[in-house]
């Protein structure tokens, strides 16, 4: 996608749910010599509140950019990146002379003995953003038939699909929103050994954006009350409460209110409960459920990035 693809971003007026609440936030691009129309929600509070400026989603956006033959080494906790190297050179060393390289950079960075070092390689060959933008603008479309906030359509989609809307993964999720069967059939759809409608990108969105409407979000709440953290209308559209719910799509809301209960004990909500939730394991909810909203917000500001750099212009153009 070249820079003249783009010539301005116009601020969308009209949205049916909770309108007040973030029309300011939904975009429009317009490409050059063509009546192609692509939609994306802003997320200002990326900058707003420095989630922009955390070491973890700053990291998953350097191996979203990263080439699948090298790998970082990196602190399990914080994601500090130690050092980066070649996959290759990495997987000639045995088992022994991988750990005993780890304590060489334990004692260089002054670690305590046992802090947990990754190995992670890089993933740009998975992170095609490039095919991810008119779905983007798809979802965001659907979801907002489906009276859902878009937000998640796009976030979900810069996670889960962004080279393929095929895509199969090692737990059984298929397609462009990443469905369970038992999830996809209790939401109307067919899924047997002739048809699979989590494939159909219309049918898919439909029933991510069901599940998040009536299950993740009212779950999100309900755990949060626990607490004693009540969240609003205007609430629900806050980032560190999108993210929550993010993890209850992706780890289902049982595992997050078990981690929440037995491990964070949280008394406020804010980008402190979302931090916890990223060094904290109970149950079903390890380190794959807390990467999950490290690479929602590492997409995002990819997804900025890709906004701003691709645009000849950009102009708010929202009538009062």
């Amino acid at each position: 996608m070249k820079k003249s693809a783009f010539i301005s971003v116009l601020f969308l007026a009209n949205f049916s749910i909770a309108q007040d609440a973030y029309e300011d936030h939904l975009i429009e691009v317009k490409v050059v010599n063509d009546t192609t129309v692509l939609r994306f929600v802003k997320t200002p509070e990326l900058f707003v509140e420095q989630w922009d400026t955390l070491a973890q989603p700053n990291f998953w956006k350097e191996i979203m950019h990263l080439s699948p033959d090298s790998c970082l080494l990196n602190v399990a906790s914080s994601r500090q990146i130690l050092e980066r190297t070649s996959l290759r050179t990495w997987d000639a060393k045995t088992d022994e002379q991988k750990e005993a390289y780890k304590q060489t950079l334990r004692e260089k960075y002054n670690l305590a003995a046992d802090t947990r070092i990754f190995m992670t390689t890089g993933k740009s060959d998975f992170y095609r953003f490039d095919l991810v933008l008119p779905n983007i603008s798809k979802g965001i479309d659907a979801f907002s038939r489906y009276n859902t906030d878009p937000w998640y359509a796009q976030a979900i989609l810069m996670i889960e699909s962004p080279g393929s809307l095929h895509a199969k993964s090692n737990a059984g999720a298929v397609g462009p929103f990443q469905l369970m069967k038992s999830v996809a059939i209790n939401r109307g759809l067919r899924v047997d050994k002739y048809v699979d409608e989590r494939k159909d990108f219309e049918r898919s969105a439909y029933a991510s954006s069901h599940l998040i409407r009536t299950a993740c979000v009212p779950e999100a709440k309900r755990i949060l009350s626990k607490f004693g953290i009540y969240v609003s209308a205007e609430d629900e559209f806050s980032l560190w409460f999108r993210l929550t719910v993010l993890h209850c799509y992706h780890a289902g809301a049982g595992n997050v209110d078990g981690v929440l209960t037995n491990v964070v004990k949280p008394t406020q909500g804010g980008v402190s409960l979302i931090t916890t939730i990223w060094k904290s394991e109970y149950g079903g909810f390890k380190n794959s459920s807390q990467n999950y909203s490290q690479l929602a917000l590492a997409s995002l500001l990819v997804l900025d990035n890709l906004i701003h750099l691709k645009c000849d212009e950009i102009k708010d153009c929202k009538e009062d």
